[in-house]
């Protein structure tokens, strides 16, 4: 008898988990077609360069056919460069003026140095002025195939170590890319609040970045709260600091640029700099959000009988651990990323006074600090929430 009632209750599982599986395929469907269709409105409806068959600005790949002339010399004041110029002949290889060939001088300075070579491939700048008629200056190496040669290879090699958690870590990235560049900046453009925008776009890289890692269980769902809850922080610091200093992107070195932005599309310049604290903490946050809700999971497996208060005690433990080499590397990473500003700065011999007081250093130290505080800030967060779910699972997130 209990044989024979087993039968059906096993049938009567798998069933359930099927019809689990097929809600759960719908429903990621529908978000990625939503996400599709955001997209799309995103980047639709304007551009930056408006092109029509007598006036437009475009930017097409050429390959160098050969080097008619060479008027360049070796400066030792430039580290070897070359400078003067070059007249090139051409071939459009991409766009609607794909197969003309052309002549173009190639002029070459230390700060425009595109020094091309027979077979080398070009981008070039097409400005068309009338029907068939247009003039070709040339932009910069055509960099497209390399870039993403780079990319393949980050993947591969993140693949080959990390097996399906490479691969699943590596669309989680991919996500958060193509949804600031595709999705915040177009946006913001267009003159939504970049702000609500950014915490919007943080929330969503985060729960995708941590499900694609995890699924649906106690450690990711701490993991991606507590690192919701970082950012926060550090948004919430980052702009009192820069309110209590005076500062925004209005201070910034784009600011020039941003306000003619401003003018055609109605951009909102005063929240970009707390957008950028939220960009800039997000990567390392998750990373320790991850680090200590890891380590926590794995202390579980091991004593299914900890405490809440242990489990936490430990989780704070290794976030402190942690912490010193993640704000270390926040900062240098901003610091890497000023480090010709800083030479700059330096090479003026500016007195200590002048240089704290800078708008270039007041946001560089603001968007560090404030990522730094933020990190900090999760590992409690991150702690409590994953030692509640834990050891306190509610019935539907069930451990994978």
């Amino acid at each position: 008898m209990s044989e024979g009632k087993k039968k059906p209750l096993k049938k009567q599982l798998s069933q359930k988990e099927a019809q689990r599986l097929s809600i759960k395929i719908i429903v990621i469907a529908v978000l990625l077609a939503l996400y599709v269709a955001a997209l799309y409105a995103a980047n639709t409806g304007w551009n930056g360069y408006t092109t029509t068959d007598e006036t437009g600005i475009e930017y097409e790949k050429a390959k160098v056919l050969a080097v008619l002339e060479d008027n360049t010399l070796t400066s030792e004041t430039y580290e070897n460069y070359s400078v003067g110029s070059k007249l090139l002949r051409l071939e459009i290889r991409s766009g609607r003026y794909k197969g003309d060939v052309v002549e173009v001088t190639d002029y070459l300075s230390a700060l425009y140095n595109v020094d091309a070579e027979e077979g080398d491939m070009l981008t070039v700048r097409i400005d068309t002025s009338g029907v068939g008629q247009y003039s070709v200056s040339i932009y910069n190496y055509y960099r497209t195939p390399w870039l993403i040669a780079f990319v393949v290879i980050f993947a591969v090699a993140l693949v080959l170590l990390g097996g399906l958690q490479g691969l699943m870590a590596f669309l989680g990235l991919a996500f958060a890319f193509v949804s600031t560049i595709f999705l915040l900046v177009p946006l913001t453009l267009r003159g939504y609040p970049s702000v609500p925008l950014t915490m919007v776009l943080v929330a969503a890289a985060t729960i995708v970045g941590f499900y694609l890692l995890g699924g649906w269980q106690p450690k990711t769902v701490g993991a991606a709260l507590g690192c919701i809850c970082g950012v926060c922080f550090a948004a919430l610091l980052g702009g009192a600091a820069a309110h209590l200093v005076h500062i925004s992107a209005y201070q910034s070195d784009e600011a020039e640029a941003l306000i003619l932005a401003q003018a055609e599309n109605g951009l909102h310049i005063r929240g970009l700099l707390l957008s950028s604290i939220l960009l800039t903490a997000l990567g390392a946050v998750m990373d320790i959000a991850m680090s200590v809700a890891s380590a926590m999971d794995e202390l579980k497996a091991k004593r299914a009988d900890i405490s809440t208060k242990e489990l936490f005690l430990s989780g704070m433990k290794v976030g402190r651990d942690a912490t010193g080499t993640m704000a270390n590397t926040l900062v240098l990473a901003v610091a890497g990323s000023s480090f010709n500003m800083m030479i700059l700065i330096y090479s003026y011999q500016v007195s200590f006074t002048q240089l704290m007081n800078t708008d270039f250093v007041t946001i560089e130290m603001i968007r560090a600090l404030a990522g730094s505080m933020g990190i900090i800030l999760a590992v409690p967060c991150v702690a409590a929430i994953t030692a509640v779910l834990l050891t306190k699972e509610p019935p539907h997130i069930k451990k994978q």
